[in-house]
């Protein structure tokens, strides 16, 4: 791991946290979706939200 201090490892848990959430979010509204635009654009900013989440997983390593 990087030499983060406590409360840098504390946010970053926090905003993998808010990330993991808003994919969640986003994948469930895709699912209920009918429109297959809204149901792509909803599925493609879940992808970019996960991506994000493990970008930001990789400062544990």
């Amino acid at each position: 791991m990087a030499n983060l201090t406590e409360l840098e490892v504390e946010n970053l848990r926090h905003i993998i946290g808010g990330h993991a959430t808003i994919a969640n979010k986003l994948e469930d509204y895709a699912q209920n979706s009918t429109d297959p635009e809204l149901k792509q654009i909803l599925q493609n900013d879940a992808q970019a939200a996960r991506q994000a989440q493990q970008q930001l997983m990789q400062f544990f390593q």
